[in-house]
């Protein structure tokens, strides 16, 4: 019994187990070598002295240890100890596909597409070293949480040769091929079914051929045509409905020669999804030679990059359930559970049924509580209201807002003064709670206010202007009119009158700019939605933006506006804010050199990335995990064993050490 804490290989630390197989438990454990996470798969107990399981378990080490590849889980090491068979491979937090289908229910074209190129790149590459997966199936196809698809478990995939026949039908039968289904020869096409039936279960979501056991699926493989996706997607574009029949077609000449071909109609089809060009064999053409069109190279170059262009989820999929199913993540059962299944489907049925009877009670008594709480049956607190921007404003029209709101100046509102040079005297330049946020009325409102606090200054009186008047300027300023409509004044009065006369005309003045202009709010380090909103309560229009990178201020926020803060405009001005991008991140690329005569593994000890060169080989990391210009590598010579699978050297004074420099990603 692997227990949490354990050690294997002296290397690897048990942390969980995460999920279990037919013929294997999975656990994640910590590599204290190289300092990451790993998942380790290791054969069951019961079957650890079975000769054919160890030579099965044994086969997907080898088949899998040699592929490398983006869309492929990478194998790291396999070993032996006491007994008991392991694999130690990359780690993927994400969910599999076919939980992915069972929320979303149907997919749409774009993002099945996208899948469909990344699963199928995967492929590409493990046909390319003459290795056919067997078992393609949405429960080994992974959605990291970074939207990275990989295919994952090989657990029956084997070496192809020209005469390699199945002994025994294998992988999922909803997804197998006929040939698989009759035991029959197994090559790359029938990696191809099984992806087109994948492919039809993402746009319908449904597999075209189900029965009440395996033997009867299997019989509708070889015998029954499946329903076209169009019938349960009617919006399904005819180029990619066209490539799902081509790709499930019983036999195998009529389907694509090659994954790569199959590749070029996906990219086009992402690009032209209703143009019909996709060609299918009938029967009757099956022997005849037939020149096929091919892309031109600077069309293919532009499909290629808008299918990568297109490889992104939808919004709509909410990234914190983006986590695995671990029963389903490592998956290794040969053949579908009909009877168990309809009994988890039983289950969850009757747990469905209570948990909506359970929400709907609650909901009700929501609604119950809600309803008591505004016509005052029950009372769970203070009144709330929503709080509106007063920002920008004169202290009394804030006040005026405020109260309308139904808060009261001495109870809720405590005012503080503070000197800006952005703001007029008087002005509003801060409010502890945001517009839009609920505000209680047992609660306290705070507002700073810009200039000197009147009572500092002994004032009795605030003018409406926001500036403090003395009991003398009071009266002089109720003189000021009597005085401003005489039109003859004693010359012994001329001085107080003409100093009235300015008081009063500064005072209408103010009033006249406050009723034409209004003062623009100051925005930066707002998020681009919050400045809008405030501009916009004060009549100010955002016409632009543009986007720069800053070190200071976070992605999504204003840098800067252009017009100042304080500057009073006419309402409906125009404004252009400048929007974070956040920090630049220089990221490095890596010419790896092979420096042996043969070939070499390398580890590169800044990143803990490791891999392998081929004999006079050389090859390009194009972004390091960790933007650093100079790395240290150190290389390995390796031989390959007569079983053809790829051994370090023992001698670790053939190991080679060197440092070397990166070049600036643009």
């Amino acid at each position: 019994m692997i227990t949490q804490g354990v050690f294997i290989a002296d290397r690897y630390e048990v942390i969980d187990r995460v999920g279990s197989g037919g013929m294997s438990d999975v656990y994640r454990a910590k590599d204290h070598i190289l300092g990451r996470e790993v998942a380790i798969k290791i054969l069951k107990q019961e079957f650890s002295e079975d000769a054919t399981f160890v030579a099965k378990f044994r086969t997907e080490a080898q088949s899998a240890a040699g592929l490398e590849h983006p869309n492929i889980v990478n194998i790291y090491d396999v070993g032996s100890e006491n007994g008991m068979y392991f694999i130690v491979m990359e780690y993927v937090e994400g969910i599999t596909l076919k939980t992915y289908i069972e929320k979303k229910g149907q997919l749409n074209f774009k993002e099945a597409i996208s899948i469909a190129i990344q699963v199928g790149r995967g492929i590409e590459a493990a046909h390319q070293k003459g290795i056919i997966h067997r078992d393609i199936k949405p429960q080994n196809i992974i959605i990291s949480t970074e939207g990275k698809v990989k295919v994952t478990d090989f657990g029956i995939a084997h070496a192809a040769s020209s005469n390699t026949i199945h002994a025994d039908v294998m992988g999922s039968v909803h997804y197998s091929s006929p040939e698989q289904a009759r035991n029959g020869f197994v090559d790359g096409k029938s990696d191809i079914y099984s992806l087109g039936i994948v492919m039809y279960e993402m746009v319908t979501g449904r597999v075209p051929f189900d029965g009440d056991n395996t033997v009867a699926i299997a019989i509708q493989h070889l015998q029954e045509e499946m329903v076209a996706p169009s019938a349960y997607a009617p919006d399904l574009p005819i180029s990619l409905e066209k490539i799902i029949l081509k790709a499930t077609m019983k036999s195998p000449d009529r389907r694509y020669p090659t994954i790569s071909d199959m590749l070029i109609d996906l990219k086009r089809a992402l690009v032209s999804p209703n143009e019909d060009f996709v060609t299918i064999v009938g029967a009757a053409d099956l022997g005849q030679t037939k020149v096929m069109p091919r892309v031109p190279a600077e069309t293919e170059e532009s499909i290629t990059k808008k299918a990568a262009a297109a490889l992104i989820f939808d919004d709509e999929y909410d990234d914190e359930e983006e986590y695995y199913d671990d029963d389903e993540y490592y998956d290794d059962d040969e053949y579908y559970d009909d009877d168990d299944e309809d009994e988890e489907d039983s289950k969850m049925d009757r747990i469905m049924t209570f948990a909506g009877i359970g929400v709907g009670v609650v909901i009700v008594a929501i609604l119950v509580a809600i309803l008591g709480n505004v016509f005052g049956v029950f009372n769970f607190g203070a009144k709330k209201v929503t709080m509106v921007n007063v920002v920008g404003s004169s202290y009394e029209a804030a006040v005026e807002q405020l109260e309308g709101l139904g808060l009261d100046t001495e109870d809720n509102i405590v005012v503080s003064y503070e000197e800006n040079e952005d703001y007029a005297d008087g002005t509003v330049i801060y409010q502890s709670v945001a517009e839009g946020e609920e505000f209680s009325l047992k609660d306290t409102l705070r507002l700073t206010v810009s200039g000197a606090d009147s009572s500092e200054s002994g004032s009795t009186d605030t003018s409406t202007d926001g500036s403090s008047s003395t009991g003398t300027d009071s009266s002089n300023s109720s003189n000021s009119s009597g005085s401003s409509s005489s039109s003859n004044s004693s010359s012994s009065s001329s001085s107080s009158s003409n100093s009235s006369k300015e008081n009063s005309s500064s005072s209408t003045d103010t009033k006249t700019d406050s009723d034409s202009t209004v003062a623009v709010p100051s925005v930066v380090g707002l998020t681009q939605a919050e400045a809008t909103t405030v501009l916009d309560a004060k009549g100010i229009v955002v016409t632009s933006t543009t986007q720069e990178y800053s070190d200071e201020v976070t992605s999504g926020s204003v840098i800067s506006q252009s017009i100042e803060a304080g500057e009073m405009v006419a309402p409906n001005t125009s404004i252009s804010l400048v929007i974070s991008k956040g920090k630049k991140e220089t990221t490095y690329s890596y010419t790896v050199s092979n420096p042996f005569d043969g070939p070499c593994t390398y580890s590169i000890a800044e990143t803990n990335q490791s891999g392998s060169i081929p004999k006079n080989g050389a090859i390009n990391i194009s972004k390091s995990p960790k933007s650093s210009l100079t790395i240290t590598l150190t290389y390995t010579p390796t031989i390959t064993a007569s079983d053809g699978s790829t051994v370090s050297l023992d001698d670790k004074t053939e190991t080679k050490t060197e440092t070397i420099n990166g070049t600036v990603e643009q």
